[in-house]
């Protein structure tokens, strides 16, 4: 086991190169759609957990926690029953929609990985717990997952719970409350505090009472008599920071995934990984504050009973159709951050609020982008990035037109056939003839809910030709990513 967590293992805790383990500390060269088995995560999870059992070693029950959150929740389609993956491709610009088996069915597919997959999220309780009888009974607790155990030993019920984790707070908290007896037996209740947490900030509160110093990478053990209503507080400060591949060839230094705490962090992308790097994580990584998403939005037009959403893809708008499942890149590229140019209206919604409203257009995973009156991108925003948004051409109640900040009267409109693919031009009304309001209903869009929403954990990394969206990989469905970034200063 610590052969292969030092040498063979990625950053998402899965092990394998297709189906095998190949020459060790040469990983680069396997990053492929055919990377960590699913069955070989599954294997090594049992593996860990015995060997935590029998050594109490933290290390084991890191990995455990890694793998299970980024190997293991990964595998399944969001929360599509029975739409499991193979293998999970770790290479820059891969989806897991994407491989040489790509997503099962619910009914017809009869993988090796189908049988662990299904037991594997039979077994999300497994390992939460541990305990070791005798005349002074202990609890282990090594994973942190909202659950409840009844502890017959000692007299107790001991509850786990969490409080929502966001980007924007670098703190993980658990609560845990104990009910039952009151004066039962003395008993030994063991926490873990993850190795990927820091000294500095942990806490331990037992019913008030501060614990004292805790040790990243060690048990806390708290013996008493457990009474109902005790309860113990934990906080665990969660830090960003990145990890090398398991490579030692000098050429390939620079590939290092991002990771939160214990989750891993991945890029949309279509192929890029270029990321710029600065003296510290916080001078190239930067949260994405939870307001963003009331700034989020998708523009449709309807034709002949089919709905089309304005997408930016590949350096293009154009028209696509809305896609009928979430979780694709088209909903990707269908989803804008608009935000105007008043800042005092920064916390508005994608509503009629917005109307007679000069903003920026970004593209959802390009942050720090927005698109030009050109109909370009550019990370450069100047009086030729904004756009006035008008009550639609149409005169329908709920459109709205996109005025060019610079060009008063010239609008984004759409092709007349509202075929998908369709490229996004500009019209003028001083120069385009108007023949039975087709100018007027190409130039006219209703704002929608958006397609996608921002990750409560959700990040922006700075790049060398582009910013990337960091979200937990575990997130995410049919959706383009990077794993690894080649990390540039």
């Amino acid at each position: 086991m610590d052969m292969i967590n030092s040498s063979h293992s990625y950053a998402t805790g899965g092990t394998s190169a297709g189906e095998v383990w190949a020459d060790p500390k040469r990983l680069a060269a396997t990053l492929s759609t055919e990377n960590a088995e699913s069955c070989t995560t599954y294997n090594m999870l049992k593996v860990s957990r015995n060997l935590f059992r029998w050594t109490k070693e933290i290390a084991y029950a890191d990995y455990y926690e890694r793998a299970l959150i980024n190997g293991v929740l990964s595998i399944q389609r969001g929360t599509d029953p029975g739409v499991m993956i193979y293998m999970l491709p770790q290479a820059p610009g891969r989806s897991k929609a994407i491989s040489y088996h790509g997503w099962g069915t619910k009914y017809d597919s009869f993988w090796c990985c189908y049988g662990t997959g299904i037991e594997s999220f039979s077994k999300l309780g497994d390992s939460i717990y541990f305990e070791e009888k005798g005349d002074t009974p202990a609890l282990s607790i090594i994973q942190y997952i909202p659950s409840t155990f009844n502890w017959k030993t000692a007299g107790v019920t001991v509850t786990q719970q969490l409080e929502p984790l966001s980007s924007s707070d670098m703190n993980f908290r658990v609560s845990l409350s104990v009910s039952g007896k009151t004066n039962g037996q003395s008993a030994t209740l063991n926490v873990r505090i993850p190795t990927w947490t820091s000294a500095s900030g942990a806490k331990a509160i037992l019913n008030d009472k501060d614990l004292g110093s805790v040790t990243p990478g060690s048990l806390l053990s708290v013996t008493k008599q457990w009474n109902s209503n005790d309860h113990l507080s934990l906080q665990f400060p969660i830090a960003l920071r990145t990890e090398a591949i398991k490579d030692d060839q000098p050429e390939y230094a620079s590939l290092q995934a991002i990771l939160f705490g214990p989750f891993v962090l991945a890029g949309l992308s279509s192929g890029d990984w270029d990321a710029k790097t600065g003296s510290d994580v916080s001078d190239w990584i930067t949260a994405v504050p939870s307001s963003h998403n009331s700034q989020l939005m998708t523009f449709t037009q309807e034709s002949s009973g089919r709905t089309f959403v304005l997408s930016s893809s590949n350096g293009s708008l154009t028209m696509q159709e809305r896609p009928a499942v979430d979780g694709t890149d088209t909903a990707v590229h269908a989803t804008f951050r608009v935000h105007p140019q008043d800042a005092a209206m920064l916390h508005g919604t994608y509503g009629a609020t917005l109307k007679d409203t000069s903003v920026q257009i970004e593209p959802f995973d390009m942050p720090g982008t927005v698109i030009t009156n050109n109909l370009t991108l550019s990370a450069q925003k100047s009086a030729g990035s904004f756009f006035n948004i008008v009550p639609g051409l149409d005169g329908k109640p709920n459109s709205v037109s996109l005025e060019l900040g610079t060009k008063p009267g010239c609008f984004l409109v759409s092709g007349a056939d509202y075929s998908a693919g369709a490229k996004i031009q500009v019209s003028c009304k001083s120069s385009v003839q108007s023949i039975g309001g087709i100018l007027e209903q190409a130039a006219s869009f209703a704002q929608a809910a958006p397609l996608r929403q921002y990750h409560p954990v959700s990040f922006v990394a700075k790049g060398v030709k582009r910013n990337f969206l960091l979200e937990p990989f575990y997130s995410l469905r049919d959706e383009f990513y990077t794993v690894y970034f080649n990390l540039a200063a």
